[in-house]
């Protein structure tokens, strides 16, 4: 297993000098944006008040990556790691190596919580994981730019074009060539899945497989959708979006090169620190429709805190959970780094609402976002990949939608029992 490791796993400490060490706990948090500092500031904190040590095991950025290296070291049944960052849709394919939480988490707090994410988390009857913040798609748009050329922020992706493109032609005759007019997550990994979920559900094309296990993604309005951002690559979009995952995307935006941005609630804090150059410019809404007829939508995202049955120390492991998940602690990481707590009382709270202006005005929008097909359970990764794949085809200039999805909707019937689940 040390070989396992080698190259994979960084280790920053976390103790506080001069406290009682009795024991050592390892967590695996995020990457991206300000996730790590925040991580390791919460457990931090924790280890000072417990007089504990707890240490970061670094994760790739790519979740698809921090999956696999989860499994490869759960299937080991290594004690190496004990608490454990979980995607929102991984609860079914990694839910047998986590403990049950349930003894250690009276329903009083776990009724704080928003409850489809708990049920999310509970397979089986076990609560293999406790909310730690969740996510919706959002769009970003430079408001000083759309006010500059007498744009409103699109309530349609056509809108969205539009808006782009009279922005790009206005900028370039002033001689500015680096602009952009919208980046996403295009490389061929989950991220893509989580955009492009959202255009087809836009333009009310359905959700990839539906709640009874049936494949839904071949029909003509998930075909409208891919072949219209399709239509926008090279033009509004840069080709370079295909390689870009969540912080490719906001560093363009950030650095004043894109016109609109879509990515999750973290980049916000970011989009507007002292040091960015885009501060104070930057607004925040829920994603276009897909058309006059369409709707409003963002992928639901968001990730929890599990003990690995592995851990040597359980029940310390939970509770560096509960204080993680805890109100006091998913304010202070939506207040420094537009996390979106899972504790409903939070939306209410003046301090949060001051830092994150959005979160009230789009409460809507993280209650109600289009959750990925987990109903496929442990096949989900094989689903999101082969779907992903074939819009990336498509985006990238192979084939129309209609075909590529054809041939998506062929290969999850292989892939689920009589074509469905």
């Amino acid at each position: 297993m040390k070989k396992v490791l080698a190259g994979l796993v960084a280790v920053v400490a976390l103790a506080t000098p001069g406290l009682a060490r009795a024991e050592k706990l390892v967590i695996a948090c995020g990457s991206v944006g300000k996730e790590a500092d925040l991580c390791k500031q919460g457990a931090e904190a924790w280890a000072k008040k417990a007089g504990h040590t707890v240490e970061l095991m670094s994760v790739p950025q790519d979740a698809g990556q921090q999956l696999a290296q989860f499994q490869q070291l759960l299937a080991a049944g290594s004690s190496d790691v004990d608490v454990i960052r979980i995607d929102v849709v991984w609860p079914g394919m990694v839910a047998n190596h986590f403990v049950d939480l349930k003894p250690y988490f009276p329903d009083d707090v776990l009724k704080q919580h928003f409850q489809p994410i708990v049920q999310n988390n509970t397979v089986n009857g076990k609560l293999i994981a406790i909310p730690w913040f969740t996510d919706a798609g959002l769009l970003y748009y430079r408001k000083d730019l759309l006010e500059k050329y007498g744009q409103k922020p699109p309530t349609t992706w056509q809108e969205l074009a539009t808006s782009a493109q009279a922005v790009l032609d206005g900028e370039k005759k002033a001689g500015n060539t680096k602009l952009v007019g919208f980046v996403f997550q295009g490389k061929a990994y989950e991220g893509l899945t989580c955009n492009a979920l959202e255009w087809i559900d836009s333009f009310k094309g359905g959700t990839i497989v539906d709640s009874s296990g049936q494949v839904t993604v071949n029909n003509p309005k998930a075909a409208e959708a891919i072949d219209f951002f399709a239509g926008l690559m090279g033009n509004v979009v840069p080709k370079g979006v295909l390689n870009y995952q969540e912080e490719e995307a906001r560093n363009a935006f950030q650095a004043g090169n894109a016109v609109f941005m879509r990515n999750w609630p973290y980049a916000w804090a970011l989009a507007n620190s002292k040091d960015s150059p885009v501060a104070g410019k930057v607004g925040v809404m829920a994603l276009p429709k897909g058309g006059a007829d369409g709707k409003a939508t963002g992928t639901l995202g968001g990730w929890q805190l599990g003990v690995s049955k592995y851990s040597k120390n359980a029940p310390l492991a939970a509770e560096l959970v509960k204080y993680l998940t805890s109100a006091e602690e998913q304010k202070r990481r939506a207040i420094e780094g537009s996390f979106n707590p899972t504790i409903m009382s939070l939306y209410k709270d003046a301090d949060l609402l001051k830092a994150n202006p959005f979160m009230g005005n789009l409460y809507e929008t993280f209650v109600n976002a289009v959750p990925r097909p987990t109903i496929t359970g442990a096949k989900y990764n094989q689903v999101s990949t082969e779907f992903r794949n074939g819009v990336y085809s498509t985006l990238s200039g192979k084939g129309k939608a209609a075909d590529n999805l054809k041939k998506v909707e062929a290969k999850l019937k292989t892939l689920g029992k009589n074509g469905k689940w």
